[in-house]
């Protein structure tokens, strides 16, 4: 279960509607209630922390965020957005990775969901990671 004090607006998130399962982006926290507001695209919605769930990194995701994918003769995999950069030990395997922005490096060593990663994101380059975020 996803704790609401590592959600933050424009996080993507997993939500479950009675077994309806939707992609969106948190528009609105409510931490008291624990609810987030989601939009799936469609419309915004309020759900409760339960019906929540992360969404895994992988090779989709990142194209989907508009990284920009390098295989380096290694075999390892360098995803790279404006000066944002991650390197991952191979193809889809995101049990690793080593996140630099700038002059500041973080060294990932496990597998983490998108919503982390986007904080991460966030913390480091102050742009919200989403597809429309600086190339």
């Amino acid at each position: 279960m996803i704790k609401i004090s590592e959600i933050k607006v424009g996080d993507y998130l997993m939500a479950d509607y009675e077994g309806d399962k939707r992609e969106g982006e948190v528009t609105n926290l409510n931490p008291g209630t624990s609810q987030v507001c989601i939009d799936n695209g469609v419309q915004e919605f309020w759900y409760e922390v339960e019906q929540l769930s992360p969404i895994e990194i992988n090779d989709d995701v990142m194209q989907k965020l508009k990284f920009h994918k390098e295989v380096l003769e290694d075999g390892t995999i360098k995803y790279k957005k404006g000066a944002f950069r991650m390197l991952v030990p191979k193809e889809n395997d995101f049990s690793r990775m080593e996140i630099w922005y700038r002059d500041e490096t973080r060294h990932i060593t496990q597998r983490i969901p998108l919503h982390v990663l986007q904080n991460h994101f966030y913390s480091m380059t102050k742009v919200h990671l989403n597809d429309e975020s600086f190339d």
